[in-house]
């Protein structure tokens, strides 16, 4: 408890002595404005602008060659030097993402123009806490421009990153726009912590876990989705130590850096509007077989199984039977749900600035409906970026996002009650919907897909708020204090509203209503030195703290037995309960960074932060991350200085450890007590958790090797990193004996490994004035690892999901079959224990949801006018549990319980038959055995997942309109997917759970789009 307080103390001071420091900065810099400057004898006066925005440059060091005399640009991009030197002398000028340049100063003052580096090694990338140039890049950070996928409708900006980042692998898992998507930074590195990257947007750090209560068949809402990509100027995805190590307990699974746009200074107002109409469609659908087929194979099992022809389900009427096979009507379901889906976006922004004002407003509204009738996904934005400098040593900056998002959700995963695709998948084709009375009504324990769709009432509301205030302080040339405070609100509205028609409300109705509502509040303060001097040297320092607290509450409510259908709200209920749950948590950081720079050849970088969670024990509560990298520039030796071949050559190290507390309770290591434990109508409280003190950090530790090289002045660059992530102290919930009173318990008992490559290529083929091609292409492998795990863990429907020491997570654990018997038609399996019979200790693990290789390949092209850009994204090697199959396969076994895929006509019907589905029989039973691994399939796939094409109107004809540009294009998504995988989509999960992963059951596919969109610019 003492280090506890020592800490919280610490905490209070920095923060107070950070406020004091400001108002002294914000009373003191006055004394430099231009109207108050004392009259000094100044050698050289001067002012730093953008060659091309006229726009002031803040922080460029200007220094006078030969000597140590150097100074920074303030706010209003100026700077002086007091020497006693005579003019001419010659000045350096060095600045992120600009050219070097030397200037010859005859005189005071001088105004000195910089122009934007045109190269990639000297792209800017945003990086934690700061920016630097790809060149000294000493960590892994991939960087993404937004504009080239924000026309795939996702919904959220994190699905449509799929493909274009070494080292993450993403999966959409389903084709309903505004649905969380899995995305992984190399590899898994916890069970039951949260294993997505932090996201970060302007400063903030959201909210990524989706507040949905409401049951759609295990998927989840993305809370991502409520930003609009079209806000989004730059995505930085940060991957190893030295990249992470600066978010310490929210590093361990990468962090997205979002930057949102901004306005320019000295920048004239434009308008920018961007609209795409357009429509989607699945790419197909599933292989039924006919009612007539279904038929024959329900008699084919029955006779099968010691049935006597005679007898069997499907004879003529007037011998008691249902009808003949032939005479069985096929109703087409699946066509009654599915349909052409409309797609509409339009985005309208105005930016532009004054001398010491800029600003970017930014509204959107997207409307995309589902594939899936009735779901569709809407969202309307409001963005307000705005930026004011006080006076030359302050500036003031806000950032807003504004979203309303709504959903009509349905339960697209599994589940027979309410369970829109279940229902219209898996109903026999050849039951009609009606009864003989030619009443609607539910088939096969499903419910009846008209009725679900006239009564469908599934909804949710989401308010988002995302806000940050910085204060910017140029205390001195080259230091500066950064203070900002920041919040995410979500408030999350969802009802649900299920009438008598409908199986879940046969007794009378059923309704809930649920809100809840995510609040982040963070306080930062960092302060920052940068130096350079005798032209060789430039040093770097960063030291802040952070304060943050998380608050979760939650209300609902649940209404059963309403007087008629009319009647929907839960007060009209005759039934009703109500719960309510609230969750808080705190986290103060201290962190400090410093980097080093020696005549742009050797880099070296090193940081700590320390984490104090109220999350964890008491002895345990706060978790140090340090990390170290360093680079070598070996194209800035003497011995490469005239290889012209080569362009770019550096190597990179980086070694450090991060941590993890996400996904575990709020109060996971305190002893709780339930007061909703009432007895004969008195209140009562009963224990709910058990303590544990000695709870702990998650902990990652990792390694990261990496090599740049750029050769023929740039025009080919690759990158290439090898990694190894090793996690201990893994957070677990354990089971307990029934006998203790408590189910489990959270505790620290796992590790888990990540290792594996990434490489990366960037091409410039052809760059002439009329025709232009360019390529970028990587590819990545991860292998994943349960090094320590007492027991296994088994997860997701039929336990097909198992965590097991020595093989990867999400393994899959099935019966392994080895073949049809030709002579017998009876399936056979691997007897693992070698005891003679098929029992559950025959199961193994087979397989897992990693793919040995994934990646992505964009090629842009452009001729005159006409642009065109073609992006494949590819993943090789993983399996995907086919459980649509497994039901669908039965065989005539589950007769008017379940459909029958085309795809079990290939069945064994007599000796000699050759296939791989086995003969329907009641002895044979492969048919339906829960985990054959005949129903576990390769998921590779080569997807082509956006493809546009543009023309822009010449600017002699668009100027002639006071139009500054004019873009006209077309955008198709989904267009092609070449995989061996018999399902819809080899994405495709029915959960969105963390352990569930790789699962296909009652799951829409992505769907195939096409859009026609247009660009202007006033």
């Amino acid at each position: 408890m003492k280090n506890n307080r020592h800490h919280g103390f610490s905490v209070i001071v920095f923060s107070y002595a950070l406020v004091i420091l400001a108002h002294l900065t914000i009373g003191s810099s006055c004394a430099f404005s231009q109207e108050n400057r004392p009259i000094i004898n100044s050698t050289l006066r001067g002012r730093v602008l953008d060659a091309k925005t006229q726009e002031p440059l803040i922080g460029v060091t200007v220094q006078i060659k030969g000597t140590t005399h150097a100074s920074s640009t303030n706010n209003n991009g100026e700077f002086n030097f007091i020497t006693g030197q005579k003019f001419p002398y010659t000045l350096v000028l060095s600045y992120i993402g600009y050219e070097k340049k030397e200037v010859v100063a005859e005189g005071s003052p001088i105004e000195i123009f910089l122009k934007e580096a045109s190269n990639e090694l000297k792209e800017i990338v945003v990086v934690g806490y700061g920016i630097q140039t790809r060149r000294d890049l000493i960590g892994s950070i991939a960087k993404v421009n937004p504009a080239e996928t924000k026309n795939i409708p996702t919904g959220g900006f994190d699905a449509q990153l799929q493909g274009k980042i070494t080292g993450v692998q993403i999966s959409s898992n389903t084709g309903v726009p505004g649905e969380t998507a899995n995305i992984r930074v190399r590899g898994a590195t916890s069970i039951n912590a949260d294993t997505d990257p932090l996201y970060v947007i302007d400063g903030v750090f959201i909210n990524n876990n989706s507040l949905q209560t409401i049951s759609t068949g295990g998927k989840a809402s993305s809370p991502i989705a409520d930003i609009n990509p079209a806000d989004i100027a730059s995505i930085e995805v940060l991957k190893d130590a030295s990249a992470t190590a600066l978010y310490g307990s929210r590093g361990a699974n990468g962090v997205i850096l979002i930057t949102t746009k901004r306005g320019n200074f000295n920048q004239k107002p434009k308008i920018s509007f961007n609209t795409t109409q357009g429509f989607a469609r699945a790419e197909k659908l599933w292989d039924l077989a006919s009612g007539p087929e279904h038929a024959q194979l329900v008699n084919e099992w029955h006779v099968n199984t010691g049935g006597s022809f005679a007898t069997r389900p499907f004879r003529p009427v007037s011998e008691g039977g249902r009808g003949l096979p032939e005479e069985q009507q096929t109703y087409d379901r699946l066509g009654e749900v599915f349909r052409t889906a409309q797609l509409q976006n339009y985005d309208l922004a105005l930016t532009g600035g004054s001398a010491n004002t800029r600003y970017y407003i930014g509204g959107g509204y997207t409307n995309q409906e589902s594939i899936l009738s009735p779901i569709d996904f809407s969202r309307a934005s409001f963005k307000v970026n705005l930026d004011q400098r006080i006076n030359n040593n302050v500036q003031l900056s806000i950032s807003n996002t504004f979203s309303r998002t709504l959903r009509n959700q349905a339960r697209a995963g599994d589940g027979p009650q309410g369970g829109l695709l279940q229902a219209a998948l898996h109903t026999p084709t050849y039951l009609s919907p009606y009864n003989e009375q030619g009443v609607l009504v539910g088939r096969a324990g499903f419910d009846n897909v008209t009725l679900l769709l006239e009564n469908y009432d599934v909804n949710s509301v989401s308010l988002r708020y995302i806000g940050n205030l910085n204060a910017d302080f140029v205390l001195l040339p080259g230091l500066k204090l950064r203070s900002s405070v920041g919040v995410d609100y979500n408030n999350y509205d969802e009802s649900e509203y299920w009438n008598t028609f409908l199986l879940l409300g046969a007794q009378g109705g059923l309704a809930t209503s649920a809100i809840g509502q995510f609040t982040t509040l963070l306080n930062e303060q960092t302060l920052s030195y940068r130096k350079s001097f005798n032209d060789k040297h430039t040093l770097n320092f960063l030291l802040g703290n952070t304060l943050q607290l998380d608050q979760l509450t939650r209300t609902s409510a649940e209404g059963r037995g309403f007087a008629n259908n009319s009647f929907k709200v839960i007060s009209s209920a005759s039934s009703s309960t109500s719960s309510e749950t609230w969750n808080k948590s705190t986290l103060a950081s201290f962190f400090g960074k410093v980097d080093y720079n020696f005549d742009g050849k050797y880099l070296i970088d090193a940081s700590l932060r320390a984490d104090g969670s109220s999350r964890f024990g008491a002895s345990n509560r706060w978790g140090y991350f340090p990390s170290v990298g360093a680079a070598w520039r070996i194209k800035q030796e003497n011995f490469l200085q005239d290889v012209d071949f080569i362009s770019e050559l550096k190597l990179r190290t980086s070694y450090g450890t991060v941590g993890n507390q996400n996904g575990i309770g709020y109060f996971a290591a305190l002893g709780l007590w339930s007061g909703s434990s009432p007895y004969q109508g008195s209140a009562g409280i009963s224990p709910q958790q058990l303590s544990n003190p000695d709870l702990k950090w998650e902990k990652t530790t990792q390694l990261n090797l990496g090599l740049d090289l750029g050769i023929l002045n740039d025009r080919l660059n690759f990158e290439f990193n090898l990694y190894r992530k090793y996690t201990t102290d893994g957070l677990l919930q354990l089971t307990l004996p029934g006998t203790t009173g408590f189910s489990n318990y959270w505790s620290n008992v796992a590790e888990i490994s990540n290792r594996g490559f990434e490489f990366s290529l960037n091409s410039r083929n052809i760059s002439k004035k009329n025709f232009t091609w360019s390529t970028s292409f990587n590819v990545s492998r991860n292998i994943n690892k349960v090094e320590k795990l007492q027991n296994p863990l088994r997860y997701g429907s039929r336990d097909l999901i198992m965590h097991k020491e020595g093989y990867p997570l999400y393994s899959f654990w099935v019966y392994k079959q080895l073949y049809i018997d030709p002579q017998t038609g009876n399936a056979v399996y691997e007897d693992v224990n070698k005891d003679g019979k098929i029992t559950v200790d025959d199961r193994q693990l087979h397989g897992s949801i990693w793919p040995k290789f994934f990646g992505g390949l964009t090629n842009n092209f452009t001729f005159k006018e006409f642009d065109l850009n073609v992006f494949a994204a590819f993943q090789y090697g993983n399996k995907i549990y086919n459980h649509n199959k497994f039901f669908g396969e039965g065989g005539g076994a589950r007769d008017a319980a379940r459909v029958i895929f085309a795809s079990n006509l290939d069945r064994w019907q007599k000796p000699g038959d050759v296939t791989d589905v086995p003969k329907s029989d009641g002895v044979n039973v492969n048919n339906y055995r829960d985990g054959g691994s005949r129903w576990l399939e390769d998921g590779s796939f080569l997807r082509i997942r956006s493809a546009s094409i543009g023309y822009t109107l010449p600017k002699n004809l668009t100027q002639k309109a006071r139009v500054e540009g004019l873009r006209l294009f077309v955008t198709g998504s989904n267009l092609l997917t070449f995989t061996r995988y018999s399902g819809l989509d080899p994405e495709s999960a029915s959960s969105s759970a963390q352990n569930e992963q790789g699962i296909d059951l009652g799951t829409p596919p992505q769907p195939r789009t096409i859009q026609f969109g247009v660009d202007l610019t006033l």
